[in-house]
């Protein structure tokens, strides 16, 4: 079995094996901390770097110590002038040792700060979250395949000839066999031309001439013999075919941007698709991500738009649910897609149209997504009303009946901003493996 040894220089002034080591043993401290932050701060600011207080005791290497209440120890202080032998000496005052400090006395040690760069910040807040469901039954069985080089064979398509490889095993064994090279046998048989041109060749010239055509019949043999291209010689370029998770995924942020959504909603609502985009674009390679707004009109638009317009109006909650099937069915095959939805919404909306809302959904929509996730935003003094009851806004008891009837649909209340992340989690935390209605 091979051993690899990485012999690559560290940073100035960084251990990168003692920096793994320490997130390692400290991953659940870190985990904890970077939450709590997240909870009190702005979400944007998790795609950075961050300073995470950890506290001394957590990083303390482990050590032996002898047992304080066994054994016989003679200890020598130097430069003793108070005590003598058989003196007793005074416990110190509480916190000297570095571990807390009583009101008022002693001294003990802060906190210290551990600096994590962007990329470790992300692995730890993303670590367990996922899309439910990733690979629809239907899609495992087509596999796509992709040539990847492997190397060079012996054998192979006269197309996939390697020359510069095949042109250097030619070189290699005409070198090893010594093949006379093209030069050589021109200057022999200039010199013979030469040679015979002479008026009046006596005795030496016709015996050097007689020489010289032996070794030129002997070099044109030994030239025949050791082809300039040998079959051995040829290389092709070898591919392998490497699978490919056929995991194609769409993702469709739905947000409501009518008059009744204010600024706190609205900014609710930003934040949790903030964090919806950057755990995306952090743990999936290949996902598009189709950002609608609606108020009583629903459109796609451009991030920046999503994210910025000052756009308001009235509010048809269906018109967004419209605008998204008919994407699908012009971009986005669900045979070919897995299909997810996340909408934000106050849940301020007509009725009649709240329970067409929920008839779009029992119809076509739930067929198609692998998974639907619906984030009500509600008051904070209708936190103890609505939060934990199936009352509420006639757009949250329409969703309750499609809650009711499909595992793949999920729906949760957010109040304020420290909702935000336990909400996502309990969204895209793993899942079994959902069961859908054919």
């Amino acid at each position: 079995m091979p051993n690899f040894i990485d012999r690559r220089l560290n940073p100035k002034d960084k251990s990168l094996g003692n920096r793994r080591r320490f997130l390692k043993r400290a991953r659940e401290e870190l985990k904890r901390t970077i939450k709590e932050h997240v909870k009190t701060g702005k979400i944007a600011d998790v795609d950075s770097g961050h300073k995470v207080p950890m506290p001394a005791r957590g990083a303390d290497e482990p050590t032996f110590q002898p047992a304080r209440g066994s054994g016989d120890r003679q200890y020598v202080l130097p430069g003793n002038k108070e005590y003598t032998q058989g003196d007793r000496i005074d416990k110190q005052p509480g916190g000297a040792g570095g571990t807390g400090s009583a009101a008022g006395t002693g001294r003990g040690e802060d906190d210290f700060q551990f600096l994590l760069s962007r990329e470790e910040v992300l692995d730890l807040f993303f670590e367990d979250l996922e899309l439910p469901d990733m690979v629809k039954l239907s899609l495992k069985e087509a596999v796509a395949y992709k040539p990847r080089r492997a190397g060079f064979a012996t054998s192979g398509s006269p197309t996939n000839i390697n020359v510069g490889r095949t042109m250097r095993n030619s070189y290699g064994r005409r070198i090893a066999l010594q093949r006379p090279s093209r030069k050589v046998v021109e200057a022999i048989a200039e010199e013979i031309a030469r040679l015979e041109a002479e008026t009046t060749p006596d005795a030496t010239r016709r015996q050097r001439i007689e020489a010289l055509r032996e070794k030129l019949d002997l070099l044109e043999r030994r030239r025949r013999r050791i082809s300039y291209v040998d079959p051995v010689d040829i290389r092709f370029n070898r591919f392998e075919r490497q699978p490919l998770p056929n995991a194609n995924a769409v993702m469709f942020c739905l947000m409501d941007v009518s008059s009744s959504m204010g600024e706190r909603e609205k900014d609710l609502a930003k934040r949790f698709f903030v964090l919806l985009h950057l755990f995306l674009k952090r743990r999936y390679d290949r996902i598009d991500i189709v950002f609608i707004r609606h108020t009583d009109e629903a459109g796609e638009v451009d991030e920046d738009t999503f994210f910025y317009s000052p756009q308001s109006g009235g509010t048809v909650v269906s018109t967004a649910l419209e605008e998204m099937q008919r994407i699908i069915e012009e971009r986005y095959p669900a045979k070919e897609w897995n299909i997810y939805a996340a909408q934000a919404s106050d849940g301020d909306n007509i009725s009649r149209d709240s329970e067409r809302c929920a008839a779009l959904l029992n119809g076509p929509l739930m067929r198609l997504c692998q998974y639907y996730a619906y984030v009500e935003i509600i008051d904070e003094r209708e936190t103890e009303i609505f939060g934990s009851t199936d009352n509420g806004t006639s757009l949250w008891r329409a969703y309750r009946t499609v809650d009711g009837e499909w595992p793949n649909f999920q729906m949760t209340r957010i109040a304020r901003p420290s909702d935000i992340y336990p909400v996502f989690r309990k969204l895209f935390a793993r899942q079994p493996t959902l069961q859908y209605r054919s």
